[in-house]
């Protein structure tokens, strides 16, 4: 069996798959070169060097597949027209002027149905712009809306960060996204209020955007209603809450009723998809999830070789004498891990894979219950994982016609959107719990 490798093979691999994906290398290379090259540092040879990798793509294997589980009900979601209804729903019956709430309530709902967050700001951008010109409201406000409440969408919907996040704490995704919940509720408050503060800084949204995006956007008269919209989510939160319902209720038969993610998020767009009257679009709905879940499989198993590389290492050894020598209490480590490895690669659910396989077992250690350390460190991987690196800054500055100058003002916002989850996550379960 092969030795534990040197710590520095570890941070070397790790250093260099961020360096790369910073240059614009393909996120999934820049993984598995970093995940070979610091193997070879840490004292592997080359056969040892595969089996790393192959024990490391490996351990996320369960995170793939149920990312895959999930692309059925993201493709039902998105290619239904149900997240557009639902979103407008939102958006109307809060009123224009309570534009900012219903921005971010309307991505936040979206996102926590199962769409990746991207695809929700996308959704809604076009809603927000209208919105935005009527009100007189800045675009960096209407960004901020939009991002914010997708951000604390993300931390309780079946998407893939929370699946990585459970996975890489061997928790269920129900535990995961129930427990998120609260840190939510203060992250959609706290988007609303700062997006409140700037909602005059910076430029307005011109009468030409919005005559633009009229002639650019086709009627949609065949969208489906908001009650048979809702039914995919509606029946995905139903089945994976009936463990922990039961739990708290002490009902025996639920409790015991663990219905994995696996099974619960394609019954849910599939029972969705008959709601809707769309059973005949089955094949291209769920050919449409799976096309949008590649990217992020592919790069999640790029993020196990690395995992295999710090999983074969000592680096968590030293980590924890570490910690012990300067007398910081391991609580901290967990949001603090998912903040610089969501950073690092710009990508929530990257981070978290990241961060579980380098500081995980860490943390665990050191007393910290899973729960608590999944919570606290899925919420720090949401402050900085918007930057230039990665597609999501990209993707949401075109959403909004803003240049790369632009957007990046928009980060330290974002950051006290995350902060704030962050922090309260801490209190809750590093303190209180």
């Amino acid at each position: 069996m092969l030795e534990l490798l040197s710590w520095y093979g570890a941070l070397s691999g790790l250093f260099l798959a961020i360096l790369l994906i910073l240059k614009g290398i393909n996120p999934v290379y820049s993984l598995f070169l970093g995940a070979i090259v610091g193997s070879l540092i840490g004292g592997a040879n080359l056969v040892e060097t595969i089996s790393i990798l192959i024990s490391g793509t490996q351990s996320i294997m369960g995170t793939v597949i149920r990312v895959l589980a999930a692309g059925v009900l993201a493709g039902v979601m998105m290619e239904s027209g149900a997240a557009e209804t639902i979103a407008q729903t939102i958006v109307r019956k809060l009123g224009e002027k309570k534009a900012l709430l219903a921005l971010a309530l309307a991505t936040c709902v979206i996102t926590a149905s199962g769409v990746f967050i991207p695809v929700a700001v996308l959704i809604v951008a076009p809603i927000a712009l209208s919105v935005g010109n009527k009100m007189g409201i800045s675009r960096l406000a209407l960004l901020l809306a939009l991002s914010g409440g997708g951000k604390a969408g993300n931390i309780i919907s079946p998407n893939p960060n929370t699946i990585a996040a459970a996975n890489g704490f061997h928790l269920s995704l129900s535990d995961v996204m129930l427990a998120g919940l609260i840190p939510a509720i203060f992250g959609l408050l706290a988007t609303v209020f700062v997006a409140s503060l700037i909602k005059n800084r910076g430029d307005k949204i011109s009468d030409q955007e919005v005559i633009e995006l009229q002639k650019n956007t086709k009627e949609q008269n065949n969208l489906p209603t908001l009650a048979t919209a809702i039914v995919t989510p509606v029946v995905a939160i139903v089945l994976l809450m009936l463990s922990p319902i039961g739990a708290i209720l002490h009902i025996e038969v639920l409790a015991n009723l663990k219905i994995d993610a696996l099974y619960v998020l394609p019954i849910a767009g599939i029972i969705g998809m008959i709601a809707m009257g769309k059973r005949k679009k089955i094949i291209a709905y769920t050919k449409s999830g799976i096309e949008k879940m590649t990217a992020t499989v592919l790069i999640l198993i790029g993020a196990g070789a690395i995992a295999g590389l710090i999983g074969a290492s000592d680096l968590a050894k030293q980590v924890i004498n570490i910690i012990d020598y300067i007398g910081i209490s391991g609580i901290y480590l967990a949001p603090i891990s998912g903040i610089l490895m969501a950073a690092a690669t710009a990508s929530t659910s990257t981070g978290v894979i990241l961060a579980t396989g380098t500081f995980g077992s860490a943390i665990l250690d050191m007393g910290v219950p899973a729960l608590s350390a999944a919570v606290m460190m899925h919420t720090g991987a949401t402050v900085i994982d918007s930057l230039p690196q990665g597609n999501y800054f990209h993707v949401t500055a075109s959403s909004m016609n803003m240049s790369i100058k632009q957007r990046m003002k928009l980060i330290p916002y974002e950051a006290m959107v995350g902060g704030t989850m962050t922090v309260i996550a801490t209190i809750i379960y590093g303190f209180i719990l």
